[in-house]
This record gives C-alpha cells, structure tokens and sequence, in this order.
C-alpha cells in the first residue's frame, strides 16, 4: 500500500488514498526522481573521463535494455500487488516475508539516504549558480529553501507534487531537446558519430566504470509501484509507466550524450570532459544555444535537482508509511491526513532527517558535494540497486505461485534483468571510491551498511514469526493477492493483460 491501511485495521488511517494520478502523472514523477539533466550534468562528464570516452552511450542503451528486461517481471507483480507497496510488495509475493521485510528496511534507509544527497546537491549547485549571477547564498540557505519547499509539497495531496514535477520535467527535457536539435541542425549526421557504439569502443577501457555511471543515472525509475493506491488505474498505469519511463530515460541518455561526443568529437571527448568535469554541458550550451541557453540550463539544473529531491522524497516517506502500517515501524507514521490523505507524518520525519543530515555535515565543516552528495547518495544508490536485483528475483519467485506466463516474460527478461543487475551491484561496490570520490575512511566502509540492514530485517521478521504469528501472518497482506490463482488460471497476471501495459 501506498500510503494507507486496510480499513478493517483498527490502527488505520484517518483518510483513504485519493486516486488522482494517471499513468502520465507517475511518468513525471519517476522520470523526475532520475533527474535526467541532473545526471547529464554530473554524471555523464565523469563516465566520459574515466570510462569509455565515446563508447558512453552505448552504456547507456544498454542499461536501458536491460532494466525493460527488469521492467517486464516488474509489471507482472505490480498487477499482482495491485501496483503499491513497492519493493517491500513485490519481494514479499516471491520471495516470502523474511526477505521482505529486510528489503523494507533497506528501501527505507536507501531511499532516505539517496534524498539526503540530493538535498546537498540542490544546496551546492543552486549556491554556485546564483554566486554566477552576482547572488551569495550560502549552500546551507538554499538547502533549507529547498527543504521548506519539499516539507510543504510533502505534506499536501500527491496531485499538487505531481502537477509541480510535470512543469519542471518540462522545462529539463525541453532544454535537452533545445541543445540536441542545435548539436544536430550544426553537424547533422556527424552529430551522431558510429563509433559510440562500435565494439571495440563501446566495451574498451573503462567499460565497468561507464556501466556503473549509467546504471546508477536511472536510479528512481522503479518507484512507480509505490503510488497503486493514488493512481486511478493502478494494474494498468503502474506497468504502463514503468515502461515509458525506462524508455523515456534511456532515450535521452543515449542521445544527449551520442550527441555530445558528435558536438566534442569522439577522439577528443574523453580529454576535455576530464579538464572541464562539471562545467563540460555548460560549455556545449554556450556554444550551440548561446549565453542566455546556458543560463536557462543552469536554472534548470537547480529545478532539476529540486524535481529529484522531491520524488526520492515522496517514495522515502510511502516506504515509510507501508513498514509503519504493517507495524515495522510506528504506527502513527503510516496515517494519512484527514484532508490531503498524504503520509504528512511520514513526510515531516523525511524533512526532519534531511535537515539533521545538513546541520551535521555543515558544523563539521564537510563540503555538501564531495562529502555530504557523494556518500549519502552513493549508499542509496547501492540499496536501490540491490532491492533492483531482489524485485528481478522475486518475479522468477511467482511462478511457484501457479503463475503461467510465456517463457519470455515469465523466465528470460527477469533473468536478464536479474544478471545485468548482480552486475551492476558487483561494479557500484568495486567502484565505490569513484562514484564517492573517496578511496578510504568510513565512507570506503558505507557499503557494508546494506547488508546489515538487510539481515537485521531478515532476522528481526524470523523472531516476528515465532513471537508474534499472527502479525507476521498480516505482513505485506494489504499488497498480496489474497489466495495462490489456481493452476492454470490467471486472472490478473495473463500474458495479455501484461503486455497491454507495454
């Protein structure tokens, strides 16, 4: 469940979900919580310096292919759950309530974590942007701006965050399109150099760091199973948007950055992204749209990173308000308000941590990019990854359940979405250093908080069965089909139905 309780619970909450979001309202919303401009920004800089140079995008193609793969076990537990509950839903229907409920406590502490960097982010690059224009505001300012804006839109309906994200996502793939179509109308075919996806140059040196950086840039894409219980359609919309929004993501990964080695050129691309890093998309945009394109690309980066911050905050405080309905955490989180039926005491307690996690990075005088973003937001990435690999897994897990599906959706595209993403988890944790910028200290050591996580929930749902029955019994069971579908029959998850929502 999203954000609500079965109305039967006598703990429930003192609203029920309103179902105001349509499958284009949770693209919005999932295609801002990967920050596509963000990750152009940030990201894709660095993955041309120390990955593949040219071979980036197809990197980025082929993480997309990859996590469609992922999509298609996906879509099949959204129907099956109803399309809520998100992680802690799917790996509980396939791979039983232990393994759930450590997911749970994962989602909770990744999604979390990943908002706390991407506050620092917003905090950081809106304080250089208005610095360039003659304004100084200190990053701490701007993160508590940022945060205040975050508390109020958190704490009303879904309907006015998701309204607010579809205008600035606008605004961000606006801007990229402008600055694609300019690289394009300069150098026309050449934009669009072959040798980004030759073979030699696509898995060249550098090809697990490329693969890393890309994998990581669609972090968010999955939490459309978190809003089942605001969409109006959920079995429908949650898969639907799920594929659009893999699809939509990798789109622009792959174009924008195949055009901006065709704009640098694909000998030199590797070198001047590694002299200019985060001021290299800056630079293309004064050169093809001009300083008044740069400006607006710079703005946007800020709304960007505010739209990320804001849909990592939605899906950080529904995981908590689906753990606190089943009594993984306090109950009092998981209730809704009377009047906007949000998870507005889950959201208070999102912006509290957040704000914590600012004031104690800024006493310890720690930078908020190179400490406070690299960390937070490189432990939730790996979290997010891992419960990634463990939703492919649980997907082969249904088919215990009587599940009938082709051998394609049901076997094949999970498993290769399960591989690319064990993967992807082997090269997020080799790679640590890199995507944090630290070789060493406690944040070399982050990683190993995941697993704690992990097994501490694994354990702490064990005791559950045996000292509390009962209310293990209830776990998860407000997402759960309520009885195994019968051999052979498959009312909600046919082969049809599924494919409908590609």
């Amino acid at each position: 469940m999203t954000a609500g309780i079965p109305p039967a619970a006598p703990h429930g909450s003192a609203a029920t979900p309103q179902r105001t979001l349509t499958a284009s309202y949770i693209v919005f919303m999932i295609v801002a919580a990967a920050a596509p401009l963000s990750a152009m920004v940030g990201t894709v800089p660095l993955a041309f310096a120390i990955g593949t140079g040219a071979g980036v995008p197809a990197a980025f193609a082929f993480a997309g292919v990859t996590l469609l793969c992922f999509s298609v076990g996906y879509a099949i537990s959204a129907r099956r759950t109803g399309g809520s509950g998100g992680f802690y839903a799917s790996i509980a229907d396939g791979l039983g309530r232990p393994t759930a409920v450590g997911g749970g406590y994962t989602a909770v502490v990744s999604y979390n974590c990943a908002t706390i960097g991407l506050v620092g982010a917003l905090g950081y690059f809106t304080s250089l942007v208005l610095a360039d224009h003659g304004m100084h505001i200190s990053w701490e300012w701007c993160c508590a701006v940022g945060l205040a804006a975050v508390a109020v839109l958190g704490y009303r309906d879904i309907a006015i965050s998701a309204r607010v994200l579809m205008v600035l996502m606008l605004g961000e793939i606006g801007i990229l399109a402008a600055l694609d179509v300019a690289v394009l109308i300069r150098h026309g075919i050449h934009a669009l150099p072959g040798t980004s996806f030759s073979w030699h140059v696509a898995t060249g040196h550098g090809v697990g760091v490329s693969l890393m950086f890309a994998f990581v840039s669609f972090i968010g894409f999955e939490s459309a199973a978190l809003y089942g219980k605001e969409a109006k359609d959920p079995k429908r919309s949650v898969p639907r948007a799920t594929y659009i929004a893999a699809v939509l993501i990798a789109g622009f990964y792959a174009l924008t950055s195949w055009e901006a080695v065709g704009a640098l050129g694909a000998g030199k691309v590797r070198a001047t992204a590694g002299s200019q890093l985060g001021d290299l998309f800056f630079t293309i945009g004064d050169d093809y749209l001009g300083r008044a394109g740069s400006t607006v690309l710079q703005i946007m980066l800020c709304t960007s990173l505010f739209a990320a911050t804001l849909a990592l905050h939605s899906a950080a405080n529904r995981y908590t308000a689906v753990l606190a309905d089943d009594g993984l955490l306090p109950r009092r989180l998981g209730r809704l308000h009377p009047k906007y039926a949000s998870p507005h005491r889950a959201s208070m307690v999102q912006v509290v941590i957040s704000a914590a996690a600012v004031v104690g990075f800024a006493a310890g005088g720690l930078d908020p990019y190179a400490n406070m973003t690299t960390s937070m937001l490189g432990l939730g990435t790996l979290g997010i990854v891992v419960l990634q690999a463990l939703a492919a897994l649980s997907s082969l897990g249904v088919q215990r359940k009587g599940v009938r599906l082709p051998w394609w959706q049901g076997v094949l595209a999970p498993l290769l979405g399960f591989a690319g993403l064990v993967v992807t988890v082997w090269l997020v944790v080799g790679n640590f250093d890199v995507l944090t910028g630290a070789s060493g200290g406690v944040v070399a050591q982050l990683p190993w908080v995941i697993p704690v996580v992990f097994v501490l929930g694994v354990l702490w749902a064990v005791r559950m069965r045996s000292a509390h029955p009962g209310q293990y019994r209830a776990l998860a069971a407000a997402h759960l089909p309520p009885a195994p579908a019968p051999q052979g029959a498959e009312p909600v998850q046919s082969p049809s139905a599924v494919g409908e929502a590609a």
